[in-house]
């Protein structure tokens, strides 16, 4: 393959079967990785799960190839979060020249927000009376802590982002006070792109959160 264009019907045709066969939870990619990054999808099926279309740009991961910082960058069954709050497993395969150069790419966006809920309310049932362990997170950068915390207040929640509820985020927020996220310089910045929520929003969250626990301490 010389490039994409060239194979554009089959790679169509086959973009077409993989969302066809897993239905419209699945989001299929194709990108022309040989023009300008700010417009590489060429093809797209089920672009509602990210919200993307044909002429839009590529994802970090695909800058890292073609600066060459990542010499293989086919990945699979890899986790990744919409800034809706959709969960995904997603893979990426990397399509080359004959001299080896990267033309395009094969992107598979599986949405399995559903599917974690359905998992958490399974073991709510099943594990509910099994001991919790104590983690403790050993990191070298904080901003790899407020990571692990983020993820850990999700699973307290037992949702994605996307499915949450306003009380529910508000619970997630008071999930993450309670164990110093905030402490954390620029910790609000973070959290309020994760639940795609305003500053104001989360203040105003955080001084309802914090003055109830001081009424009932009393």
């Amino acid at each position: 393959m010389e490039n994409v264009k060239d194979e554009f019907g089959l790679l169509g045709s086959l973009i077409k079967g993989i969302a066809a066969q897993f239905g419209d939870k699945c989001e299929v990619v194709l990108h022309d990785l040989t023009g300008s990054y700010e417009s590489t999808i060429v093809a797209i099926e089920n672009g509602h799960i990210t919200g993307r279309k044909i002429g839009d740009p590529g994802s970090n991961l695909g800058l890292e190839v073609l600066r060459g910082t990542v010499k293989d960058g086919d990945r699979y069954n890899y986790i990744t979060q919409t800034k809706d709050g959709k969960i995904l497993r997603s893979t990426s395969v990397y399509l080359k020249n004959s001299k080896e150069e990267t033309i395009g790419a094969l992107c598979i966006n599986l949405d399995i927000s559903d599917f974690i809920v359905a998992e958490n309310t399974i073991k709510s049932i099943t594990m509910h009376s099994m001991n919790q362990d104590i983690k403790e997170v050993f990191v070298n950068d904080v901003n790899d802590l407020l990571d692990y915390l983020l993820k850990e207040c999700q699973k307290d929640i037992g949702k994605p982002v996307s499915h949450m509820s306003k009380e529910e985020k508000i619970k997630a927020i008071e999930f993450l006070d309670k164990r110093g996220a905030f402490l954390i310089k620029k910790a609000g910045d973070r959290v309020c792109t994760f639940f795609d929520i305003s500053k104001f929003t989360l203040y105003n969250y955080l001084d309802d959160i914090r003055s109830q626990n001081k009424k009932t301490t009393f």
